[in-house]
């Protein structure tokens, strides 16, 4: 989903791109036709290697990791192995191949439920789940291998992914869904009969739970400012992605309900274990080391995603 939107936007710059995915969990169509296409599998050391040798690889940039909180609770197995392992194999793939450049997409899960808000990159890490655990493992691994080997990198640690490309071609598209506006969209559309809402007693303006909803096309300018800090000679970081405002559950359900023009029948359900009431990024370090500043609100999220799920195209 974000990697899509990244590949496009660095062609559109100038960038040649090849995208490594086993396609487990994306889909063929999103790959831009401009982008060379090599099929492989993080867990299989020997197809990074045939990846490696077929391109002449400047840098690296990572989404490859499965990301449903839920899941690594009951399968924390499965998100060790490709999470972990598999970001270790390209990891010590590009450090064989002497790529010195890497951009790590990470998450604000690692901070778990911060004790400030909004939270700066010098709050603690305490992750509460599996997922979460494996993104940190994985930002610790980068650490050691900058230190010792010279591979610098910039891990960017996202809020809450969301939106479409502008011009339709590209959006989110998870089976099973667990995203809330494309739940929300999806209701809108009758694909389901209500949202759930767990839990409206947070201490919150409204009592649902605050959110930082970053547009993927500030993410992937994002990445691409983070290759060129990298490249100017930057230090390995790590650095938050969001927009510095929150939207609570409720007031995104309300946003699409005016943009969709469709009522959205919802639920109040009990909160779910370990959901933080806000979680807003302090993005001051990302405008100061990166020059970035998003473009989009959450109107901007809703409207790009509304156009998508219209006319979706996988």
């Amino acid at each position: 989903y974000i990697g899509s939107n990244f590949a496009r936007r660095a062609l559109a710059e100038g960038v040649d791109v090849v995208v490594f995915d086993n396609l487990s969990r994306g889909h063929r169509e999103a790959i831009p036709e401009k982008a060379a296409f090599f099929e492989g599998d993080l867990l299989d050391k020997e197809s990074i290697g045939r990846c490696f040798a077929e391109y002449e690889i400047d840098a690296v940039v990572h989404f490859a990791a499965f990301a449903y909180v839920g899941e690594s609770v009951e399968n924390p197995a499965l998100y060790y192995e490709n999470n972990v392992v598999g970001s270790f194999n390209l990891i010590d793939a590009a450090r064989r191949a002497d790529i010195r450049r890497f951009v790590f997409s990470s998450t604000c899960s690692i901070y778990g439920n911060p004790e400030r808000v909004p939270i700066s990159e010098d709050e603690p890490d305490k992750p509460i789940n599996p997922y979460a655990q494996t993104k940190l493992a994985i930002e610790h691994m980068l650490r050691d291998y900058s230190a010792a080997y010279g591979m610098r990198y910039a891990a960017l640690r996202y809020f809450n992914a969301a939106g479409a490309a502008f011009d339709g071609e590209t959006g989110e598209s998870h089976d099973p869904e667990p995203h809330l506006v494309p739940i929300t969209l999806n209701t809108a559309m009758g694909k389901r009969d209500k949202i759930f809402i767990f839990g409206d007693d947070y201490p919150t303006p409204d009592g649902t739970c605050v959110r930082d909803f970053i547009h993927v096309d500030d993410l992937a300018d994002a990445h691409l400012l983070a290759l060129k800090y990298l490249e100017d000679g930057g230090e390995s970081t790590v650095i938050n992605l969001g927009t510095g405002d929150g939207n609570s559950v409720k007031e995104i359900i309300q946003r699409a309900e005016k943009i969709t023009g469709k009522k959205i029948p919802t639920e109040t359900a009990p909160r779910r274990e370990g959901d933080p009431a806000r979680l807003v990024a302090d993005n001051a370090k990302a405008k100061k080391l990166l020059g970035w500043k998003p473009k989009h609100d959450a109107d901007a999220v809703l409207e790009s995603a509304w156009r998508w799920h219209q006319n979706q195209r996988y």
